[in-house]
This record gives structure tokens, C-alpha cells and sequence, in this order.
């Protein structure tokens, strides 16, 4: 970075997330110091950045004011990478104006010289849907001071582990036959994440875009019948037959999306309301004040399905939100089933074992099983199986593995997981484990499956699943077990989970 920046740090907020996760590195590889305000550091602590000697990582929360002024203290510009959308109903709507309206004061007091918030294209005129009217508050909140604010206005967003991506990629695997809201006529003008980043980035260099709104979009205009057309072609499908009907509201085409995709319909029903104005750039001035290769949709794809096979997915919308508070399990009635395995292999290749649970890899047994109550979930609103995990090895702090959220985690040694799943009550599993002392590599691992039930269901429910730990979990253990053992007699070595 050369000496006429007059920006030589910023902070980040929303660092956790899809945009923000990938806009950090960015930075960083750009000569900038970077201050991320996160809720909780160990959910950086996986990714490949969180080492650098210019990133400093500061504990807080955006809706206290003082977490913010002191965040924002010593920086040149702060970029606004939050959403509520995951808050139940509507009430994500007053809360991502309360979040803006405490941001921009605290912008003022701090003296940064600019606000950079990324929002959604079709964000003006009458008769918005919830989603965009929240967008359209959230930036005249930011705007509200004396901070100059600057704002990237885009349509939908391609790229690997995108909601929008998921949502188009599911759709179009799992339905040969479509029946569709009127909206996939609706044209739009979609980006690809990359095009979104550079231009972040460069608007830092570009004094030109300070104060100013931007629409940005990539090199294609169509509607989204024929971007489903173009993903079916990228992953080798025939044509898929979309039939569009007048009767699919948003929140039935929310319910359906939730159904067939990984996204639950809280995420799914603002993006599909976002779909029924039509969405394309008003202008090219992000263009031609930050030139760089506009993407079509077929490239954009390509690239996309380019990181999820070689399993380089750097961000995935299941990354946001905030952690569950860890229940106190000395309270309450609480039902345990513990068992443990000896192995005969070191505690690094049972814990490479134990991290490899979930998504393509299953459960080691009785998959049939975790398939079914998967799609009980789903059909109860819960996340279920499809969610996956955003690599097939690697493990860290805050992921997602379908309907378990990793929520304490120490290498070799201990993996917790917290059930996301729809429950009457409160559940965790947990794996120890401990190495002995043996003249030969020996380790005993050490299964716990914690609930809490919620009134009598949740007890009814605990008895319902117990005759099936049997098979389950026994079957996980004994599955581990092999493959730990697999794992010390390879020649070839395995890529190591991230702690």
C-alpha cells in the first residue's frame, strides 16, 4: 500500500459472516490493517488469516455503543456487513434499524472518515417488500451523520456457499419439473462475489465513490428462469421444466425453498420477496470509476461449483449468526447416555476421525436413520441434513455439520457439538478424548449425549429415541474406531482438522 492512502485501517463488522469472511483477507492482501468487531473470536480462529500480524480481533457487540466507539477507535473507514435475518419473523426489520441508528453516531464520535455498507439493489420506489424497506432504513440510518457513506447496491450475490447459490443449485439438482412463483420472469442482474469484493476493496482508493450510491451487477441481464437453465447446464442436467403459477405467495415459495434447499424459510422468504422487483443496474458508475472483469452468470457459476468440488469454499451463509449460549447442565433434570471405545491408534488419528463426521463423509453407521430424522426436521422448520458442512475435513469453531453447530472444540482432545435441530428440549454430543498410556498408540474415546428436556414431551421424546442409541451411537463409536485405525496405517498423510 503506497503512501497516498490517506485509509490505513478499518473496521470490519460482520466479519463472521459470507461477505465478511471473504473481504478480510482481501484487505489484508491490500496493505490495510483490519480491526474485526466479532461476538465471538474463536469463530475466526479457522480461518487461514486469523494469524496475521495486521489483523487485530476485538470482542463486542454492535448494539452496545460503547463496544462500537472503542471498535472504531483509531480507524479510517468501517464497513456495515450486518443483517438480522435470522431473528424470527419480522422483528429482524426493527432490529437492523436499531443496529444502524446506534452504528452511525458512533461512526461520528469515533471521527472515521467513512461508512461502506453493502445493501440490495431495488431498494427505492413504493410498495417494497419487508426485506428491501428494512434495507432502504438501514441506509438512511447510516447516512443519518456527518460520516460520509458509501453504498454498493447489488442484485443476487454468486458464489460458492452463497444462500442465493445454494438456493439456485438445490432447486435445480433436486427438481427436474418446477412449479415456480410468477417472480422467475423477473429480470436481474446478478454479481459474482469476486466482482462484489473488488469493488469493497477499491472504493478505499477511489475518492470519487465517497458519499455516493452504487448500483453493481455483472456482465449478464436475464431472468431467473434462464439462470436455473444455465446452473443445470453447468452441473450436467437436461432442461429443467419451469412451470410459473400466480398462486405461490413469498412465504409459500419460503416454505417450498426451505423444503428442497438447506435454507430455513427465515432466510429463504426476504430473498424470495427480493425476487419480485426487477433488479438491474440503474447506471455504470462503479464500473467506470473501479474498472475491472465483469463476470457473466455462466462464469460466475463455473467459478462457483470450481470451489465447492476441490472443497475450497472460503465462506458459507451458514457461517453468520450468533452462537448459542452453552446450557448449564447442572440444573434440571437432565437425561445422559455415555459409552466409550478403546482404539488402537494415537489421539491425532481419532480426532481426525471424530472431525470427519457429518455431511458427505455420514455418521459412520445407521445413516438411513440420521436421513429420516433429517427430514423430520425440515418438515418442522428445523435445519436438517442439508446444510452439510463446509469441508469434508476441517473442522473449527461455530461451523455448521448439518444440524449440529461446533461449539467447543480443542485438537486431540475434545469436540462438542450443540443440536440446532428441532427438539423439546436442549442437546449436545460430546467426544473426549484421552490417550494412555500404552507401550503401543492407544486411545480411549469417550461419547456423551447430553439432553434437557422441555415438559413432558421432551421427556416422551428421550424414551422414544433411547432403544436407537443402540444402534447410533454404538455404530458411530465402532465406525470412528476403523476408521482411526485406517488412518495410523496410511502411507499417504491426511489433511489435519483445524482446531
Amino acid at each position: 500500500m503506497s503512501d497516498a492512502h490517506s485509509i490505513e485501517r478499518m473496521l470490519v463488522t460482520g466479519a463472521t459472516g459470507y461477505i465478511g469472511g471473504r473481504l478480510v483477507p482481501r484487505l489484508l492482501e491490500a496493505g490495510y490493517r483490519v480491526r474485526c468487531l466479532v461476538r465471538e473470536p474463536r469463530k475466526l480462529e479457522a480461518r487461514p488469516w486469523f494469524g496475521d500480524e495486521r489483523l487485530e480481533i476485538v470482542t463486542g457487540n454492535a448494539e452496545d455503543s460503547a463496544s462500537l466507539v472503542a471498535a472504531m477507535a483509531g480507524c479510517d473507514a468501517a464497513y456495515y456487513l450486518i443483517h438480522s435475518m435470522m431473528v424470527a419473523g419480522a422483528e429482524y426489520r426493527a432490529k437492523d434499524r436499531a443496529l444502524a441508528e446506534g452504528f452511525a453516531p458512533a461512526a461520528a464520535k469515533s471521527a472515521v472518515q467513512r461508512i461502506i455498507y453493502l445493501g440490495g439493489m431495488g431498494e427505492t420506489g413504493s410498495g417494497l417488500s419487508e426485506h428491501l424497506a428494512s434495507r432502504q432504513e438501514v441506509e438512511s440510518a447510516l447516512a443519518s451523520t456527518e460520516v460520509p457513506l458509501t453504498v454498493f447496491r447489488a442484485a443476487m450475490i454468486i458464489g460458492s456457499g452463497s444462500a442465493s447459490f445454494e438456493i439456485l443449485r438445490y432447486l435445480v439438482e433436486r427438481l427436474p419439473i418446477m412449479v415456480t412463483p410468477r417472480w422467475v420472469k423477473t429480470e436481474s442482474q446478478p454479481i459474482a462475489v469476486r466482482n462484489v469484493l473488488h469493488y469493497l476493496v477499491a472504493c478505499l482508493d477511489c475518492p470519487d465513490t465517497v458519499g455516493h450510491t452504487f448500483d453493481i451487477g455483472g456482465a449478464d441481464v436475464m431472468t431467473y428462469k434462464e439462470i436455473m437453465q444455465i446452473m443445470a447446464e453447468a452441473r450436467g442436467l437436461h432442461r429443467r421444466v419451469i412451470l410459473p403459477v400466480p398462486v405461490l405467495t413469498p412465504r409459500l415459495s419460503s416454505l417450498w425453498i426451505h423444503l428442497v434447499t438447506p435454507l430455513s424459510s427465515k432466510i429463504a422468504r426476504p430473498l424470495a420477496e427480493g425476487l419480485r422487483n426487477r433488479v438491474v443496474c440503474q447506471n455504470n458508475d462503479a464500473a467506470r470509476l473501479m474498472p475491472q472483469e465483469l463476470f457473466g452468470v455462466r462464469e460466475a457459476i463455473q467459478r462457483a461449483m470450481g470451489k465447492a468440488r476441490t472443497h475450497a469454499i472460503e465462506t458459507s451463509w451458514s457461517d453468520a449468526g450468533p452462537m448459542p449460549g452453552d446450557p448449564d447442565w447442572s440444573g434440571g433434570q437432565v437425561f445422559i447416555d455415555q459409552r466409550d471405545i478403546l482404539i488402537d491408534a494415537d489421539s491425532d488419528a481419532v480426532y481426525r476421525a471424530v472431525c470427519r463426521i457429518g455431511g458427505a463423509h455420514g455418521y459412520y453407521a445407521a445413516d438411513w436413520l440420521w436421513r429420516i430424522r433429517g427430514w423430520m426436521d425440515r418438515f418442522v422448520g428445523g435445519p436438517g441434513l442439508r446444510r452439510g458442512r463446509r469441508n469434508p475435513e476441517n473442522v473449527g469453531f461455530g461451523d455448521a455439520l448439518d444440524f449440529w453447530r461446533v461449539t467447543g472444540i480443542e485438537r486431540n482432545r475434545h469436540l462438542r457439538l450443540r443440536a440446532e435441530m428441532k427438539l423439546p428440549g436442549e442437546a449436545e454430543l460430546t467426544f473426549d478424548i484421552e490417550s494412555l498410556d500404552d507401550a503401543a498408540p492407544r486411545t480411549r474415546l469417550t461419547q456423551t449425549a447430553r439432553f434437557r428436556p422441555k415438559g413432558l414431551i421432551g421427556i416422551a421424546y428421550w424414551c422414544s429415541v433411547l432403544p436407537l442409541h443402540g444402534i447410533v451411537f454404538t455404530g458411530m463409536l465402532n465406525g470412528i474406531k476403523r476408521t482411526a485405525q485406517q488412518l495410523m496405517n496410511e502411507d499417504v498423510p491426511v489433511p489435519s482438522a483445524i482446531d
